[in-house]
C-alpha cells in the first residue's frame, strides 16, 4: 500500500527534524482514513557514527512507548461517549495536586503548565492539554471501565498488520494499577507502537469506527497472478456524534492549543500533542544526572471536517536543553510539512468553506499559556 512518492518525501522531512533536533530517532506513518492502508512509513535513526539515515528495522510496528498527552484523545471520548460529561462540562482544575498522601504512592503531579486553581471545560482541558483536569474527567468513570476503553481503542493488542516482531505494548489490568497509576493512565501510563497509536486515534477521524491498519494490498504467486487481500478489519468504538465532538474539539486544539504549529493554510487539521518522559534503566524518570529524556509526538488528521488522511510523527529523544523537545514544538511542524506533500502528491482539496483556521482564540477557552 506503500505510496512511493510520499514514502520518499516523508523519509526526507522527518530525517531533516531528527537531524536538526539531534534526536536518537523519528518515526512518522501516514494512514488512509476509511481504509486502513499505509501510505507512508518512515523511521529515521541515529547512526554509531553520529550520522543518520532511514533504518530497515520498522520502529514503528516493534516498538512501544508511552503515548504522552495524545492518549487525552481516549480519556475523553470515553467519558463524552458515557455521558459522564459534555465539552461544556466545568471541572475546577489546579496547578498541582498530591495524590495518595500519607502512603508509599505519594506523589505531586503538575498539571502540563503553571496555572491558579481555575475552572476549566472539558473544551479547554484538552484544547490546552491540562492533566489534572484530564484526570478529572477520567475519575466520572471507574478505573477498569477506563481500561476497557483503551482496549477498545485497540491498545494492548497486536494490529491486523501482521508486521515481523510487531509488539502487543503495554497495558495493564486495571486491578494491578499501583499508586499514581490509579490515574495517570488519564495521559499517559501504558505503552503503545506507533501503528497502535495512529490507529486509535483515526477512530474518531473514522467517524468513531476502527479500522486495522493494512499494509500489504496484495499478494502475487509463483504464476504471476495477483490476489487481492481482504479488507482490514473494522468495528465500531465510540458512537459518529462522539466522533464528530471529538474532531471539534482536536480541530480548537490546532487552531488555539498546543499544536498551532501543525497549522496548514486553508485546510482544517485536528489533532492532539504529546509529550512524555522516557523510564529510565533505574526504574524512573530521571537520568542520574538528574536530567531526562523526552518522547515528542503529534497525531492528527486532514481535512478535520471530512478527514482523509490520519498521521502521526513522533520524535524520540529530541535535544533536552531544546525548547523544541515538545510535542507542539518538535513533531506538530512535521505533520503540516507531510500534510502539505500530501495535498500536493494526492491532489488532496478541501470540502467547500473549509478554510482553516480563522479567527482569535475563543472567549470560553479563556488566555492561553
Amino acid at each position: 500500500t506503500i505510496h512511493r512518492a510520499l514514502q520518499f518525501q516523508v523519509d526526507g522531512i522527518l530525517q531533516q527534524q531528527v537531524e536538526r533536533l539531534l534526536a536518537r530517532s523519528g518515526t512518522a506513518v501516514v494512514m488512509h482514513t476509511q481504509t486502513g492502508e499505509i501510505y507512508a512509513m518512515s523511521n529515521v535513526r541515529r547512526n554509531d557514527d553520529g550520522t543518520y539515515g532511514n533504518m530497515a528495522g520498522n520502529i514503528a510496528a516493534v516498538e512501544a512507548h508511552e503515548p504522552g498527552s495524545v492518549a487525552k484523545v481516549f480519556s475523553v471520548a470515553a467519558a463524552i461517549e458515557e455521558g459522564t460529561v459534555t465539552p461544556e462540562s466545568s471541572f475546577i482544575v489546579p496547578g498541582k495536586q498530591l495524590f495518595n498522601e500519607g502512603t508509599e504512592w505519594e506523589q505531586e503531579i503538575k498539571d502540563a503548565y503553571p496555572h491558579k486553581t481555575e475552572p476549566m471545560s472539558v473544551r479547554k482541558i484538552l484544547v490546552d492539554s491540562s492533566n489534572l483536569g484530564t484526570i478529572q474527567i477520567s475519575q466520572t468513570l471507574s478505573a477498569e471501565r477506563n481500561r476497557q476503553w483503551l482496549a477498545a481503542f485497540g491498545f494492548g493488542e497486536k494490529t491486523s498488520l501482521q508486521f515481523p516482531g510487531e509488539t502487543r505494548g503495554l497495558l495493564k489490568l486495571a486491578r494491578n494499577w499501583e499508586g499514581t497509576e490509579k490515574f495517570t493512565y488519564a495521559y499517559y501510563g501504558y505503552a503503545s507502537t506507533a501503528v497502535q497509536l495512529v490507529s486509535a486515534v483515526n477512530v474518531v477521524a473514522n467517524d468513531g469506527v476502527y479500522i486495522g491498519p493494512k499494509l500489504v494490498s496484495a499478494t502475487v504467486n509463483d504464476a504471476g497472478v495477483s490476489t487481492p487481500t481482504p479488507d482490514a478489519p473494522t468495528r465500531r468504538v465510540v458512537s459518529s456524534a462522539t466522533a464528530a465532538t471529538m474532531r471539534s474539539l482536536m480541530t480548537d486544539v490546532v487552531c488555539y492549543g498546543t499544536a498551532q504549529l501543525a497549522k496548514m493554510p486553508g485546510l482544517s487539521v485536528a489533532g492532539k500533542t504529546g509529550t512524555g518522559y522516557i523510564r529510565q534503566d533505574n526504574g524512573t524518570y530521571l537520568k542520574d544526572d538528574g536530567s531526562r529524556a523526552y518522547f515528542a509526538s503529534f497525531v492528527g488528521f486532514l481535512p478535520a471536517n471530512k478527514p482523509q488522511f490520519t498521521v502521526l510523527v513522533s520524535i524520540d529523544e529530541p535535544d533536552p536543553s531544546s525548547r523544541d523537545r515538545f510535542g507542539g514544538t518538535a513533531a506538530a511542524p512535521v505533520f503540516a510539512r507531510i500534510g502539505q506533500v500530501i495535498v500536493n502528491e494526492l491532489s488532496l482539496r478541501p470540502e467547500p468553506g473549509d478554510t482553516g483556521c480563522v479567527g482569535s482564540r475563543p472567549a470560553e477557552l479563556g488566555p492561553g499559556h
